[in-house]
């Protein structure tokens, strides 16, 4: 009999999640119903965003409750199809979570046509980490010839895209990554103008060095000492959307024990007349998300956008994958094979 391995959020983190915090378990397969697709998982996207799922602190998404599967991105196959829109066979991009099968009402579901890109797309280059990076881009940064664009996490599945797109536009691309191996990637493999490693002990100086005019979008997916040496390089007019804030993901205690330095920035957003924006690309998507699709996915027919990603195979590893992407151990887009 075939078994539904779901992985629930067991604890809130304290910190970094640990292994405790999750729990596997299997129960039987759903069975559909008259109007519902049973769909057997294929693939599972894990994205810094989940962090947020396990947290009750306010946030633009209600949290997990303790004992909910783990939200995700999902690919998966219609193994059987109650539902008129669908047939067995179909695959499809879904929103199902950490684990084997689940149950649609068709709700949401997106056919993927295998002859176009490789499925696992829909979860990376061609799905939500591609449409952030495009949409925050291009509808708040929007870089024009000739002007330079810094990512932070640029070897990353987002930040990748966003200097590749960066450089279609005919921007100037500098990524910011962890690592010689990941600034190689994104320097030699990806085409970015610059690629400075953020461990790097003269790193302020590396980055103002590769940025010799100023720096005119900030894409900012990490905050902490990666946004303390871009900001004094900021350009007037400088756009800066904010996708994410991974340094303080797993912190433990409110930040301001120092001085306040919120005066200072503030001053400088005015004098600069500087645009910080943060996004969630949901709010591009029914007006946006077609033409991305149709964009990028020329884009990577054609090799002027590449993504590299990194999959995981077996979904009673995703809590240790995930708690490795907090820590910036994956190398390109994070998945989960959960099954062939």
């Amino acid at each position: 009999m075939a078994v539904n391995t779901r992985i629930l959020l067991a604890a809130r983190p304290e910190g970094a999640p640990k292994p405790s915090d999750f729990r596997i378990e299997d129960i039987p397969v759903p069975e559909p119903r008259d109007g519902d697709v049973l769909l057997k998982i294929l693939y599972l996207s894990l994205d810094p965003y989940m962090r947020g799922r396990m947290s009750t602190a306010k946030s633009y998404a209600a949290p997990a409750a303790i004992g909910d599967v783990m939200p995700g991105g999902t690919v998966a196959r219609v193994e059987t199809s109650r539902h008129p829109d669908f047939v067995e066979g179909d695959i499809v991009l879904s929103y199902s979570g950490w684990q084997s099968y689940a149950l649609s009402k068709g709700a949401g579901l997106r056919k993927l046509d295998p002859a176009v890109a490789p499925v696992s797309t829909a979860l990376g280059v061609l799905g939500m980490p591609g449409f952030t990076a495009w949409s925050g881009l291009l509808l708040i940064g929007e870089p024009k010839p000739g002007e330079t664009v810094v990512v932070a996490a640029a070897s990353g599945a987002v930040g990748s895209a966003v200097g590749q797109i960066a450089r279609i536009k005919g921007a100037r691309a500098v990524g910011i990554a962890g690592g010689p191996e990941k600034c190689a990637y994104v320097r030699d493999a990806l085409g970015f103008d610059a690629a400075i490693d953020h461990h790097a002990v003269d790193f302020p100086a590396q980055l103002a060095a590769a940025c010799p005019n100023g720096i005119d979008v900030y894409f900012e997916n990490v905050g902490g000492a990666v946004w303390e040496a871009v900001f004094p390089l900021l350009n007037k007019h400088a756009r800066v959307p904010v996708c994410g804030l991974i340094a303080g993901y797993n912190a433990t205690s409110p930040s301001g024990s120092g001085p306040d330095r919120l005066p200072v920035l503030m001053r400088e957003i005015l004098s600069r007349s500087l645009l910080i924006r943060g996004f969630i690309q949901t709010e591009f998507a029914a007006a946006h998300e077609a033409q991305f699709l149709r964009e990028a996915g020329a884009w990577v027919g054609s090799g002027q956008l590449r993504y590299k990603e990194d999959i995981v195979e077996g979904l009673a590893n995703a809590p240790e994958a995930f708690i490795g992407l907090l820590e910036g151990r994956n190398f390109g887009k994070l998945i989960i094979r959960v099954a062939p």
